[in-house]
């Protein structure tokens, strides 16, 4: 199937025949989450393109099966050198027609320089990190900040794929999935509101001891459990032990694993969380999803299209039009209050918490 180009890189691209795709996306779960839409799009446009994504064992766990991706490579970069053998070797028995390579950082360009495909599409110059860009044949055309997603819109736009609306279809979605989901919302007689309790970057976590707050007006005051999510890294289990000791009707599922979190937050009422990956998944489901963001910028890294009135954007100063980019903000998330939470509880309840609960309920997903 050729595709009709649009003159938005450089080198200009030659026809593309989107017959066998690869994708170099192999970071977090956020990142994931940003791709399944280009995967939805792709596969619109060609019914019967072949897509293989090469991912990190992490992420990997949570499209694992998805309907639309063909094949998964698994990049280990714990084996270090290893990993990068592994991952050539495996990219050798498979020629692609396209490459697109999502990733800006240097080791990202050594697999797609892995790659065997006439057409290695990376960000252009600017953008690419690490001379990222040594390793593509084409590059999308220069272009200001925007969000991430749009970031990755902009190879639809250089391969001239028609987008819409961003489709994800990430959850639960086989039987056995949701049976655990039906039967861990069950052991709850409350509609619940997961917390990420800490992400991988400490500069991004609220503290503990504000969470456990929250906790209590989430108990007391709007009915709702609490119910603590994320893995069991040594800063994710001491705010365990801090929030439960001071909320103790708190519920933990730390360490439940990507597939069930994006189970728990599917069928949760409200979620809480900082900037990571658990929060773009939150968006991605649909769920109500209230973003505490003061590190890293809300305008390139906060929820793309939904609750954006549930955002605390402590990142800039009152009335600041601050830029689009990547700088990184030291002590930002401290400013944020249990007020500010609390604050951003109550346009929840104002404008999605009624269509929620009416939809967990036709689900099956909550009782009463």
């Amino acid at each position: 199937m050729s595709t009709a180009v649009k003159p938005a890189t450089t080198p200009p691209l030659p026809p593309v025949t989107l017959q066998r795709i690869g994708i170099v996306m192999m970071s977090a779960v956020g990142d994931a989450v940003h791709v399944m839409p280009i995967i939805h799009a792709l596969k619109a446009h060609a019914p019967k393109s072949h897509i293989t994504w090469v991912l990190q064992p992490g992420p990997a766990t949570l499209v694992r099966g998805h309907p639309l991706v063909d094949d998964i490579i698994l990049f280990d970069r714990s084996k270090g050198w290893r990993g990068f053998l592994d991952v050539r070797a495996e990219l050798a028995t498979r020629p692609f027609d396209v490459v697109l390579g999502l990733q800006v950082y240097f080791k990202a360009g050594l697999i797609t320089g892995f790659t065997r495909s006439p057409v290695k599409l990376g960000f252009d110059r600017e953008r690419a990190r690490d001379a990222n860009w040594l390793f593509s044949t084409h590059r999308i055309a220069p272009h200001v900040g925007q969000h991430v997603q749009d970031q990755y819109f902009e190879f639809l736009d250089a391969l001239g794929v028609v987008h819409a609306a961003p489709q994800w279809t990430l959850g639960p979605w086989n039987d056995d999935e949701r049976a655990w989901q039906r039967e861990f919302l069950a052991q709850f007689s409350r509609p619940i509101a997961p917390i990420v309790v800490a992400t991988s970057k400490a500069a991004k976590d609220w503290m503990p001891e504000r969470w456990a707050q929250v906790c209590h007006v989430l108990w007391n005051e709007y009915g709702v459990q609490p119910v603590l999510v994320g893995g069991r890294s040594p800063r994710e289990v001491a705010a365990e032990a801090i929030i439960m000791r001071e909320a103790p009707f708190a519920h933990s599922a730390l360490g439940s694993g990507l597939r069930k979190l994006s189970a728990i937050l599917d069928g949760a009422a409200v979620a809480l969380s900082p900037d990571t990956g658990p929060l773009h998944l939150a968006v991605a489901l649909r769920t109500p999803v209230i973003s505490l963001l003061g590190y890293t910028n809300p305008k390139r890294v906060g929820p793309y299209d939904f609750a954006h009135d549930l955002m605390i954007d402590a990142y800039g100063d009152p009335g600041e039009d601050y830029p689009l980019d990547m700088t990184y903000r030291e002590g930002r998330v401290e400013r944020i209050s249990v007020e500010d939470v609390t604050a951003k509880l109550a346009v929840w309840r104002a404008r999605y918490e009624q269509e929620r609960l009416a939809q967990l309920r036709s689900r099956g997903l909550l009782s009463g």
